[in-house]
């Protein structure tokens, strides 16, 4: 089959398109057939190399971890999945690689894709869906009445962070650029923050949560907006022992992790909030109940531009200009 090979680490490496072996399908697996395949950060991240200390893969190597599909053939054990299937996932760590033809994704990580999407709008959500859910529905608790502050409105996880906290009853605060003000508005936003001339500190006050996905500077201010008991959610890092613990990680990187965020997690401690990294998690059951959601029509997908497989660099290129409103995917012509 053909997929897009990242062949060494590095932030000059282009993907090149190749011929790879077939998916060798385990017995807890679905073999899908990729129609659409959404693209992210952090796949750009991966091939720099900037997470081979807890993510250590092996190149050459197919990114991608978004996918949208029909299921070919399911493995041994497989029950909740048939042959004909329309199904998304966001694939597991190190069995990422939705730029190809063809993916083998673990059962759990599967979900039938939302019934009123097409396969491009279905591949856009597992990631920033996932990543969504699990720092407002899964760290925060998020509750009717509280304030959230989500950075970043504009992009991929804060399109869709805007609508689940509004879904979920809270006051929406969010930061990007004054051309885009309106439309995240539109998507729920109640209170609007231009980043390239407000203080975020001097703005907000006594807010329940922060969703922190930009620098080191604004994570500092980040903690500042938040009240006592408060709890800030970054998915930028810098990763916290928690994180390592989960991941099983070798002593030295443990101890590696545990300096990186000393300084963020002693400034918690002294305003008296929480502090998490989250890294999201492949998670099937979730991907059901966000499907529900945008089949209810409380949350929409936000696609800024679909690009041709055979354009799948410039799709990553285009991820890396930070110029996208929502996000970018790939559609296979299947």
């Amino acid at each position: 089959m053909q997929a897009y090979l990242l062949e060494a680490y590095g932030k000059q490496q282009q993907l090149r398109l190749a011929r790879v072996a077939e998916p060798v399908l385990a017995d807890d697996e679905v073999l899908v057939q990729v129609h659409a395949a959404g693209v992210n950060l952090l796949d750009a991240k991966i091939r720099n190399g900037e997470f081979k200390l807890i993510l250590p893969y092996k190149v050459p190597l197919v990114l991608g971890h978004d996918v949208a599909g029909t299921v070919l053939q399911v493995g041994a054990t497989v029950t909740g999945f048939a042959v004909g299937d329309e199904v998304y996932a966001r694939p597991g760590d190190m069995r990422i690689g939705a730029f190809a033809e063809r993916i083998a994704v673990k059962q759990d990580a599967l979900a039938s894709k939302p019934a009123t999407l097409t396969m491009e709008q279905a591949a856009s959500l597992p990631l920033v869906g996932l990543t969504a859910w699990q720092a407002l529905v899964g760290l925060a608790r998020l509750r009717p009445g509280q304030k959230v502050f989500i950075q970043a409105g504009s992009g991929g996880v804060g399109s869709f962070a805007i609508q689940l906290a509004k879904h979920l009853g809270a006051f929406v605060a969010t930061s990007t650029s004054a051309a885009n003000a309106a439309w995240v508005k539109e998507l729920g936003a109640d209170l609007v923050i231009d980043y390239k001339k407000d203080d975020i500190a001097a703005v907000l006050r006594d807010y329940d949560v922060v969703l922190h996905s930009q620098d080191s500077a604004t994570l500092r201010k980040s903690l500042g907006v938040l009240k006592p008991g408060g709890r800030l959610i970054s998915i930028s890092g810098p990763p916290d022992p928690a994180f390592a613990h989960k991941l099983g990680a070798p002593w030295l990187v443990k101890l590696v992790v545990r300096l990186l965020s000393a300084g963020v997690r002693r400034q918690a401690r002294r305003r008296q909030v929480d502090y998490d990294f989250l890294f999201m998690r492949a998670d099937g059951a979730q991907l059901r109940q966000i499907a529900e959601l945008v089949d209810a029509g409380a949350i929409r997908p936000v696609i800024d531009r679909v690009f041709p497989f055979e354009l799948t660099p410039q799709a990553l290129a285009h991820v890396e200009s930070g110029r996208a409103k929502g996000k970018v995917v790939i559609a296979m012509q299947n």
